[in-house]
């Protein structure tokens, strides 16, 4: 699944995935932040992101998802496969 979404990412845009995936953990140090959230505030993050390299555009929008689903997906994989 991780692998399909990644070919539709820019290889400009695939720098935000790991940023997301740090981001996510700095948010999950914030005690006041409830983990479900964290996905929902991530995606702003990729979106901006994804606008301020690429220029803020439809398609930008849609790499700034594209990101952030990959980030929150690696990071489930990471947790639910990898981890004992």
């Amino acid at each position: 699944m991780l692998m399909s979404v990644i070919k539709y990412i820019t290889e400009n845009a695939l720098v935000l995935i790991p940023a997301l995936m740090i981001a996510g953990e700095i948010i999950k140090g914030i005690r006041a932040i409830d983990d479900r959230w964290i996905p929902l505030i991530l995606l702003p993050l990729g979106i901006l992101g994804a606008g301020l390299l690429g220029g803020f555009t439809v398609d930008s929008v849609v790499q700034g998802v594209l990101v952030t689903g990959a980030a929150v997906y690696g990071d489930q994989i990471e947790k639910q496969v990898f981890r004992f």
